[in-house]
């Protein structure tokens, strides 16, 4: 049962890391796109990573840690605690790993002035789409299939528009298209790795399914607010952007409902 879990979990965030990448695809064909357009891209994308925390980690992990016998009150503190973790690994990573965010700039530790800055953008990139494909693996290491498909879909769409807008910024810093769909193919592969180890860690235990779910609830929250949200504000499209995570939200809302 575990391989099989494990083999799921692989698949599911390899089918939603590829997004990435094809997302990027449209490059070939435009020059660009709009900061209205790319606003409300990003938000959209936060819209469906924020449903998908609340009703595909956060709220079966209280279930899973009710399941183990606990009570709603400690259903709810480990819930916390591993969102808490979760948020903090997070910013250790992007305290101390060399980075760039395309309106932040750089952050992380002091290497970062010695990278070149594609790297600093893989690197960044590579820190959003891991915690996301931990989700993923973590939703099929639960063995709810149905969960993990909606986890997978969601994140999959999630990773079109940002793959899209990824490279429209890498075009816009210089770089040639075959070399830019390159870098959001390979970014989006930090996900099955995030898949494999996040399947594979809570198969072994039940006890690890509530804080594994919760744990990925964290890192992607603090991905949402310290990364996509500010990024889709940029140039004064905050209009577009909150349009677009509400029907990022809804949509997986009801995804999430109708695949159970």
């Amino acid at each position: 049962m575990g391989d099989n879990v494990t083999l799921l979990g692989l698949a599911g965030s390899l089918v939603a890391g590829l997004a990435t990448g094809a997302g990027a695809l449209p490059i070939f064909f435009i020059k660009e796109i709009t900061p209205q357009t790319q606003g409300a891209l990003l938000g959209f994308g936060a819209g469906v990573m924020l449903a998908a925390t609340s009703f595909s980690l956060v709220i079966p992990g209280i279930e899973a840690a009710e399941k183990l016998g606990a009570n709603h009150l400690i259903a709810a503190a480990i819930v916390v605690a591993g969102i808490l973790l979760g948020g903090g690994f997070l910013w250790f990573a992007n305290r101390y790993f060399p980075h760039e965010h395309f309106i932040k700039g750089s952050e992380g530790s002091a290497q970062a002035n010695r990278l070149r800055q594609v790297w600093l953008f893989i690197i960044a990139i590579t820190l959003h789409n891991f915690p996301e494909g931990l989700a993923v693996g973590v939703g099929f290491g639960g063995g709810d299939v149905a969960n993990g498909i909606a986890l997978t879909l969601g994140i999959g769409l999630q990773n079109f528009p940002e793959g899209l807008v990824v490279a429209i910024a890498l075009l816009g810093e210089g770089y040639r298209r075959r070399s830019v769909f390159g870098v959001a193919l390979l970014t989006g592969l930090a996900e099955p790795i995030g898949g494999v180890i996040g399947a594979a860690v809570v198969s072994i235990a039940a006890i690890v399914l509530p804080w594994g779910m919760a744990f990925a609830a964290g890192a992607m929250l603090f991905v949402i607010s310290d990364e996509i949200i500010p990024e889709s504000h940029r140039l004064g499209t905050e209009k577009q952007a909150t349009v677009g995570v509400m029907i990022g939200f809804v949509l997986m809302l009801f995804l999430d409902v109708a695949l159970g």
